[in-house]
Formats: C-alpha cells, sequence, structure tokens
C-alpha cells in the first residue's frame, strides 16, 4: 500500500512537471517550491502551513544567499502531518504561529542538494542554522528521524524531496524545550506541565540543561503521569525528590542524542542504570518497555531535536 501511495505521489508532481515542461520556455514555465507545493493535492497541509507561517514569498523566490538562487526542500506529506494529528490545514491552529514558521525553516537548506549526495554520515544545515543528518537504514535513507521517500523533484527554485514525518528543532536544551511546552509556546494546549514540574521537583534540571550532557529522552506527557497515579501538578511537587530522580532517569539515555533511525538495539542501560526493552522498528517508531511496566509506552511525537540530545514523547511513564 505504500509503496503504491509513494507511486502515486512521484506520478502526480512527474505528470506536472512534464506538463509545464513542454512549453519552450522550460525555466521560466518549471514551478516553484512553493508552486509545486499548490500544484500537488499530496502537500496540501504544507501549503497551508507555509500560508500561516508566511514562507510562500521564500519558497516562490530565488534564494539571495546562493549563487545559484536555489534552495533545498525535504518537504513533508500530508500523511506526515496527520502523524502529528494535522490532519488539514484547519488543525494547523495549534501551533504557534512562530514555531510553525521555524519548523518550516528547519526543512529547508541553502543550495540544490541532490539525491546523490545524500549518503550516511553526512550533514546538512537548514536554514535555521541547525544540523540535519542522513542515517541509512537497510535500503532507506532518512534524515533525523524522517524517511526520505521521494527525491529530486526539479523546481525553478531548488529542489525538493519528499518525507514521511515533520522534522522538530527546538533549538534549545532539553529542559528549556520542556517549557517551550509548558508555556504554550509551541503547541497551544500544553502537554508536559507534569514533567516540567517532576524535572524542577527532583533537581535534575541543572543535569538536563548542561550542554556537555548529551542524552535520549523519553518524555511522558501529562496524561501519562495522570495514568501512573499523579493526579495533579501539585502531586508532582509534593513528591519525594529521590523518587521522582529515579523514575527520570529512567526515562534518560546518556548516548548522546539518537533517532529513532538510529535505534537498532533491542535494549538500552539508562542514566539510572536500569534496562529499558524497545520494539522492533516500525513505521519510523518504537515502542518502550520498563522493568515494571506491564504494557510498553507508545511515541507520541518522535524525533525532537533539541541543542543536547533528542527527546521522544510518550504516552506512559517508564517505571524503574
Amino acid at each position: 500500500m505504500k509503496n503504491k501511495i509513494y507511486k502515486n505521489l512521484f506520478v502526480a508532481i512527474a505528470t506536472m512537471i512534464t506538463i509545464v515542461s513542454c512549453d519552450t520556455d522550460y525555466e521560466d514555465q518549471t514551478p516553484s517550491i512553493a508552486g509545486i507545493a499548490v500544484a500537488n493535492p499530496n502537500f496540501s497541509t504544507l501549503e497551508a502551513a507555509a500560508v500561516q507561517g508566511g514562507v510562500v514569498g521564500v519558497l516562490s523566490n530565488s534564494n539571495p544567499n546562493d549563487p545559484a538562487g536555489a534552495y533545498t526542500v525535504f518537504a513533508p506529506t500530508n500523511d506526515a502531518f496527520a502523524k502529528l494529528g494535522l490532519v488539514n490545514g484547519g488543525s494547523l491552529g495549534v501551533l504557534q504561529n512562530d514555531f510553525l514558521t521555524s519548523t518550516l525553516l528547519y526543512h529547508v537548506s541553502n543550495g540544490n542538494l541532490f539525491a546523490n549526495q545524500i549518503a550516511e554520515g553526512n550533514t546538512s544545515t537548514s536554514a535555521l542554522g541547525v544540523d540535519r543528518r542522513f542515517i541509512a537504514r537497510g535500503n532507506d535513507l532518512y534524515i533525523n528521524g524522517s524517511k526520505i521517500i521521494l527525491t529530486n523533484v526539479s523546481a525553478s527554485n531548488g529542489t525538493v524531496h519528499a518525507i514521511d514525518k515533520v522534522m522538530i528543532a527546538t533549538g534549545v536544551n532539553i529542559v528549556e524545550s520542556a517549557l517551550l511546552l509548558n508555556d504554550a509556546k509551541v503547541f497551544k494546549t500544553p502537554e508536559l506541565t507534569f514533567l516540567v514540574q517532576a524535572v524542577v521537583t527532583s533537581g535534575l534540571a541543572p543535569v538536563l540543561a548542561n550542554p556537555a550532557n548529551n542524552f535520549t529522552v523519553f518524555a511522558p506527557t501529562d496524561a501519562a503521569f495522570k495514568a501512573a497515579g499523579f493526579n495533579t501538578v501539585e502531586d508532582v511537587a509534593n513528591a519525594d525528590p529521590t523518587f521522582l530522580q529515579e523514575v527520570l532517569l529512567n526515562h534518560a539515555i546518556g548516548d548522546g542524542g539518537t533517532f529513532t533511525s538510529e535505534q537498532t538495539s533491542t535494549t538500552a542501560t539508562t542514566a539510572g542504570g536500569n534496562t529499558l526493552t524497545y520494539s522492533s522498528f516500525q513505521n519510523g517508531v518504537f515502542t518502550i518497555l520498563g522493568n515494571n511496566n506491564t504494557v510498553p509506552a507508545n511515541m507520541v511525537i518522535p524525533d525532537i531535536q533539541c541543542s543536547n540530545g533528542v527527546v521522544h514523547v510518550i504516552d506512559r511513564v517508564l517505571l524503574p
């Protein structure tokens, strides 16, 4: 089914480009990057995001910072946005515009980056100045945790590659990233309020904010904390700091920060010395089981790049 979807996506874009290339003035008729999003229904949510985020003008014109006037865009499909619950343009209202603009620019880089330049171990600097890395997993190539499903779609002002997940980068450390959610600077409805309080009460904030410490962190949502018996934020604030520290350290892996695409082991040792068990890698995610969990945690938002690691938002507290 997925191969059929990707094939249809390719055919639709190729057909559109073929039609405009029949004109004798090919250079003038080739659609811009923004034009490709407008013309192809598989990118309708991206089109709406570009409008709301104010980047349509940027992606419609030549890049003033590149001699060839080119951008490269890793373009999330509608299905990629849907994985975040953003099923159409109207769903984008749950995002703060500044965050949406930054997220879109994180998918953009200067110059043409073609498929033959995308290889395991290479990196690409985004328009935000944050590097993204390329990862090979089997026969698939990923940019961070997003699979590249279509390459080298030519535009009048650059190159488009389609990806299957929206990439997210906060530009700040793990603690500040959680605060962005808590203070409604990303999603208009915060989801990590309990986690922020747990970090503060446990005394682990300096550790998780230290740029010398690079972690993979599994971040439980508010609903996850409630399911674990913390009914209110005050319950977390009044909990034993030593206990909270033990619980939180069970959510951190001192591995430098890994994206889902880089995770190949079935287990990991936590910063607290316990073991987490991972399911097999499926459709870009995996589940995580703590030693005293009977039901594994699912990923709600995977692969959030922070300045000192990677955060995956999950739907259960991982019990040590």
